[in-house]
């Protein structure tokens, strides 16, 4: 398929309505006005991947705050809508697919938003790769109940057929991603109904089970006050999980260039969004409280030998074997919709780099018939199949491990962006009390939350305990992994230093103010 170089000429810029650059940001040949606002909210909740989540996190997040997982939940969406705030501002006056690496290195220079761009890479290679071993898995135990038959669901056991299935599913998402946002569009929009759907099912279901089990519980307001977990290392540990099921909305921002009302659209939709997000995680964690509680036995949700994939145990006991059988359709459309869709920050995001010339020319270029970031897509593609691949023939505890240290680099770069958004509105903050609260305040908090966590995660990570035991030197393997490929970035960082000096000089991407600059 042909493609074209994106690298803009002299001029070749983003059109503010006077006829000026916004935030002198790039044109990159993404097709506009592919996404409307229903469709770019569809992205942002199909990327996190709600149901995925909470059949993997429910669990594990009872076993840390016990019944005050609803608060937990509501604690973790309360820095992400923070944040929120911050990327609608920042999108407002620059609406670059780049999102948080323009963003930071608008506010901050080219080194710090350099690692801001690797640390959402990064993080989302290492999402993309989780997710195509959760729709394997999925995929083969949803054969074998529907089939019957124990052998074919056995298959996922077999590390050769797993890794296969794997490359099969990324090969079809990066396709799929590959073929451009309408196409994107049109499959999220039947997968993401399809686990709305199902899991409206499922709490109504769960309520109606209420007092039928011998752990079921009857709702309390108490569930909502996050002063009753019981020790802060418990709430920083939950929190920590809460946070992570809510990343990936930022999709709908990175997919701004290719939306229409691209200054408004993207900002909105990822408000939408979280709202639809915490809405479905609140309704999901009481309705399971009440159907079975948050014991670690039986059903429990907290019970160890089932907490990291509760929608399997809670399937046929809540909704019945024939409609309990949805529920493994819905995980398995989660993971897959989510596998596909991000791709689209990760693409656009090199694609920007490339663009800006903080990576080798050849990403910038765009496939001429689809207007997507071909070569960024694909070699995102390759890069994810080969990371699960040898992740998973070297060890299963590296693979859960770098899984582990995926919040590290979740809270680098959601509260470098918050703060971006904050610096760089400085000399705007005192004009309104709207730009006070939406351009300083809020993006202050958010970033501030986030960077606690991530000092705490960082401490934490430091004990081998953390994570799946390992250490390495008596260090935990986690603590390891995720610092490891922050300075992985680093290096990579110095080196494209000495190829492309213009953008770290500042010449190529300027570090400015939000006032509109005319075009050279």
């Amino acid at each position: 398929m042909t493609e074209l170089d994106a690298r803009p000429q002299a001029g070749d810029t983003v059109r503010g309505p006077a006829g000026g650059r916004r935030g002198g940001v790039r044109t990159k040949g993404l097709g506009g006005n592919s996404v409307g606002l229903t469709g770019s909210a569809v992205i942002g909740i199909s990327t996190v991947a709600p149901v995925y989540c909470l059949t993997s996190t429910l669990g594990s997040t009872a076993g840390e705050v016990g019944l005050q997982m609803p608060a937990i939940f509501l604690a973790g969406f309360l820095p992400m809508l923070l944040v929120a705030f911050a990327y609608r501002e920042l999108n407002r006056v620059m609406p670059d697919c780049g999102t948080s690496f323009t963003w930071t290195v608008k506010a901050f220079g080219p080194r710090l938003g350099w690692m801001c761009g690797w640390g959402l890479v990064i993080a989302t290679i290492i999402v993309l790769s989780n997710l195509a071993g959760v729709a394997t898995s999925f995929f083969w135990l949803l054969a074998g109940e529907i089939t019957g038959s124990e052998s074919i669901a056995a298959l996922d056991d077999n590390k050769a057929v797993h890794i296969v299935t794997v490359l099969v599913l990324i090969a079809v998402a990066t396709a799929i991603s590959y073929r451009g946002m309408t196409a994107t569009k049109g499959v999220q929009y039947t997968l993401v109904g399809l686990q709305l759907l199902v899991l409206g099912l499922f709490v109504a279901m769960a309520i109606g089970k209420a007092g039928s089990f011998d752990t079921s519980l009857s709702f309390s307001f108490e569930w909502m006050n996050p002063f009753a977990v019981q020790s802060f290392a418990a709430f920083t540990a939950g929190l920590s999980l809460s946070i992570f099921m809510y990343w990936g909305w930022d999709a709908c921002l990175a997919a701004n260039e290719e939306t229409t009302a691209s200054d408004k659209t993207p900002g909105r939709a990822a408000l939408i969004a979280m709202v639809v997000l915490v809405a479905s995680y609140l309704a999901t964690g009481i309705a399971a409280q009440m159907a079975v509680g948050s014991g670690d036995t039986g059903l429990g949700l907290a019970n160890p030998e089932t907490s990291d994939n509760v929608f399997a145990v809670l399937a046929g006991p809540v909704m019945g074997p024939g409609l309990g059988i949805l529920l493994f359709v819905a995980v398995l459309a989660s993971a897959t919709a989510s596998l596909q869709t991000t791709f689209i920050p990760v693409a656009r995001t090199v694609l920007a780099m490339s663009t800006y010339e903080a990576l080798p020319p050849s990403y910038a270029r765009v496939n001429k018939r689809f207007k997507t970031p071909g070569k960024a897509t694909v070699v995102a593609g390759i890069a994810t199949g080969v990371f699960y691949t040898v992740m998973t023939l070297v060890s299963e505890h590296v693979l859960i491990d770098t899984i582990y240290a995926l919040g590290l680099m979740i809270c680098f770069y959601y509260s470098l962006t918050a703060f971006a958004c904050a610096w760089y509105f400085r000399h705007e903050l005192l004009r309104t009390s709207r730009d006070f609260v939406f351009k300083g305040l809020c993006p202050v908090l958010g970033g501030v939350l986030l960077a606690a966590v991530f000092g705490k995660t960082l401490y934490d990570m430091w004990d081998p305990a953390y994570g799946s035991g390992s250490a390495v030197f008596g260090v935990g393997s986690v603590f390891v992994i995720g610092v490891g490929l922050l300075v992985l970035g680093l290096v990579i960082m110095l080196v494209m230093q000495r190829r492309s000096p213009a953008f770290f000089r500042g010449e190529v991407l300027k570090r400015g103010t939000p006032s509109l600059i005319i075009a050279d």
